[in-house]
């Protein structure tokens, strides 16, 4: 070294030093921080991926929050339902009791009805007081509403779930097609005006029907209209009605679909052996003296979807659609062309089960008005009937339409307890386990990405002491060479 004016030496080791510097600090604020991308320079494709997966982090958190709301609504829900359902076992005993006409007084009859109206205010102050953060559950707030059904051709119409849009004024049209009537189970008497049975003495016959069994003797010459109101006497507790057509005693079921049926058999004759039962009006089908026949269900379309069908009763169940109607069988919509079409309008309890918020992310669940109002049906009635001075009261009502009533009444409530508990465990349960595994793979994603690994860290902490204090010992060495000029000073 002659030259001293510019030490390339120093400068070397000079800036080594404060690369391994540079990168010291870098091991030491990982170390310290625990993170390996504390800034976007120390990987910039890696901090957008990180911070991606951050934020799908924190969207999942929301996500699983608003799923263990949701099973907390539908538990609320349940355990109002499960009280109204006791309440209706209670109602159950009440009606049976009073039945017992012979045995019961007066004042016992009296005493039931206010056990019953007292049982009718208990239920709907149960469904005006179970609520969950202010909001009430079980009063309709979340039952869907619509417009446009003509109740002379839907007997009923239940919503269970409808996505709808969240713009304003979001509807759905629901459009009910049947292609296939349904019907029920029809046998024919061939009587004439007046039974003859050959001028051979007495008819009997046995008809079977969905709820019993009752034999009838007719003797020859009965007319129709007597044979009808024989028949009907008993219709309640056979499940079977009849009607006079032309020279025929028509007996069909009350009840529509494939499980309803009417079974006629002649026991006694006179000896004669006519088969005056059919299978078709007209006399042209089987006929015999032992036939049974089954009703038929109905094939609907809703929107477009075959529904599953049950007598009048038509289903379809999809993601974000479920809707079930009851067809009215004696109007025009139980023919092979009838239609009909009706809109949802709102309502619903809605919960966004998903990271995205979107229509596609969203659950929707019909909570139906448990009110005694609206448990029963159009046909046999609602609970409200029971009430004093009711159609269906037990004091002087009609105990039959009070049983009926009851029955139905018990079916929508475990219908909607099912629905809410399928809710709770399969859709809400489910996510709630998706979700916690995707939380944590995403995290561990996150985690593999951002997060300091210790182990290498240390290592390269290690090495850059030693090469830092390697470099500053090349520096000292570098600035000490320049005093050699001295010697050739002298």
């Amino acid at each position: 070294m002659s030259r001293i004016n510019t030490n390339v030496s120093s400068m070397l080791a000079r800036r080594v030093l404060n690369f391994q510097n540079k990168h010291l600090t870098t091991s030491l604020e990982r170390l310290s921080t625990g993170l390996r991308i504390n800034r976007g320079a120390d990987d910039p494709a890696g901090l957008i991926a990180s911070e991606t997966l951050r934020a799908e982090q924190k969207a999942i958190n929301a996500a699983i929050s608003n799923a263990q709301r949701a099973e907390q609504v539908a538990n609320v829900a349940e355990g109002g339902l499960q009280e109204i359902n006791n309440l209706l076992v209670e109602l159950q005993s009440l009606v049976g009791s009073t039945a017992n006409d012979a045995g019961v007084s007066a004042e016992e009859k009296e005493a039931n009805q206010l056990q019953i109206d007292s049982i009718l205010q208990t239920i709907d102050r149960v469904a005006n007081a179970t609520s969950f953060n202010g909001t009430k559950l079980l009063n309709g707030n979340f039952d869907y509403t619509t417009t446009g059904v003509n109740a002379a051709l839907l007997d009923d119409v239940s919503i269970n779930s409808a996505r709808l849009s969240d713009a304003a004024g979001a509807t759905i049209d629901v459009t009910v097609d049947v292609s296939t009537s349904a019907q029920t189970g029809t046998l024919y008497l061939s009587t004439g005006a007046n039974l003859a049975n050959g001028n051979n003495g007495a008819l009997t016959i046995e008809i079977t029907g969905l709820d019993g069994v009752q034999q009838f003797t007719f003797a020859s010459g009965t007319a129709q209209a007597d044979i009808v109101t024989g028949i009907n006497t008993f219709k309640d507790s056979i499940g079977v009605s009849a009607i006079v057509s032309g020279n025929t005693v028509n007996i069909s079921s009350l009840e529509y679909g494939t499980n309803a049926f009417v079974r006629v058999k002649i026991l006694e004759d006179g000896g004669t052996g006519n088969d005056i039962i059919k299978t078709a009006v007209d006399l042209s089908g089987t006929e015999g003296q032992d036939l049974k026949d089954l009703g038929r269900n109905a094939v609907v379309l809703i929107n477009g979807i075959t529904a599953t069908t049950d007598g009048l009763k038509a289903r379809v169940s999809s993601d974000g659609f479920d809707v079930s109607v009851t067809l009215n069988g004696t109007s025009a919509i139980n023919t092979t062309t009838g239609t009909e079409t009706f809109t949802i309008t709102g309502g619903g309890a809605d919960f966004n089960l998903s990271p995205k918020v979107s229509l596609a992310s969203k659950v929707s669940l019909g909570i139906e008005t448990v009110t005694t109002g609206n448990l029963g049906d159009s046909i046999d009635g609602f609970l409200s009937a029971m009430k004093s001075g009711g159609a269906a009261n037990v004091t002087n009502g009609d105990l039959s339409k009070a049983q009926k009533i009851v029955d139905k009444a018990a079916k929508q409530i475990s219908t909607l307890r099912g629905r809410l508990g399928a809710f709770s465990k399969n859709t809400v349960g489910s996510t709630i386990n998706n979700l916690s595994v995707t939380l944590e793979n995403t995290a561990a994603a996150e985690s593999a990405i951002r997060d300091t690994d210790f182990a290498q860290e240390t290592a390269n902490l290690t090495r850059q002491q030693i090469l830092a204090q390697a470099a500053t010992q090349s520096l000292a060495i570098a600035n000490s060479q320049p005093q050699a000029v001295l010697q050739l000073l002298g």
